[in-house]
């Protein structure tokens, strides 16, 4: 008789071997000027950007450990088309409404759109352009990590409560290990940015602090030397 149960799947619970350097991807999700920078779009639509300002240190913190260690890097880019091209009636209707937010941050092709001069992607490294919170919706995202091997997201940028937690979410359930660094991300609303990465560490994946991610990624025996432009 043939048994119904089938074969636990293997499962990576120490650290080291979940967020190895050879099995990571870095994602820096929306690191850019009118996310960032003071004077761009979404300061001069009310947000307070110094937890996202606060977040670069960091984040250049993992990007120089994860080039170093071969670490896939991943920069994400929200991207808004001029014209309304991109945006649905629902999607249009919720970035009206929401606080701090609107429907021109990040108009492709404009000075907004661009990453900020510290996180610039390095030739090899691979770009993402999405037109909703997540970084799996709509894109090529899931194709390209599993063609690199990839099982492992630390996921990083802004905003904790919006495209970050979206981005950890749908990767979670595509069956990705989830880490989000408290220290490397950032919201303009620390209650949200708080409850978000609670409930990433109760449902969807790990909280560690970039300092343990970059520890790992030092002592990591493989190195894949993908992002070493040497």
């Amino acid at each position: 008789m043939t048994s119904l149960r089938g074969t636990v799947p293997t499962m990576l619970l120490a650290m080291k071997d979940r967020f190895s350097a050879c099995r990571s991807a870095l994602l820096i999700v929306d690191m850019q000027k009118d996310f960032c920078v003071r004077g761009f779009g979404a300061e001069q639509a009310g947000r307070d950007i110094s937890a996202a300002h606060a977040a670069i240190g960091p984040i250049t913190t993992l990007l120089e450990s994860a080039r170093s260690a071969g670490v896939l890097v991943v920069h994400v880019a929200f991207s808004t088309l001029p014209g309304h091209a991109s945006d649905s009636g629902a999607w249009l209707a919720q970035r009206r409404r929401s606080t701090a937010s609107g429907d021109s941050l990040c108009i492709a092709g404009t000075p907004g759109f661009e990453f900020i001069d510290e996180l610039r992607p390095r030739t090899g490294e691979l770009t993402i352009e999405k037109h909703r919170y997540s970084a799996f919706t709509g894109t090529s995202l899931d194709m390209k990590l599993r063609a690199h091997g990839i099982d492992s997201l630390v996921v990083t940028g802004v905003s904790t409560n919006a495209c970050v937690e979206s981005t950890a979410r749908a990767g979670f359930e595509l069956g990705y290990y989830i880490c989000v660094p408290p220290d490397a991300v950032g919201s303009w609303d620390m209650h949200l940015h708080e409850a978000t990465l609670q409930n990433i560490n109760h449902r969807f994946g790990v909280t560690l602090p970039g300092a343990e991610l970059v520890a790992i990624w030092n002592e990591s025996p493989n190195h894949r030397g993908v992002n070493d432009p040497k």
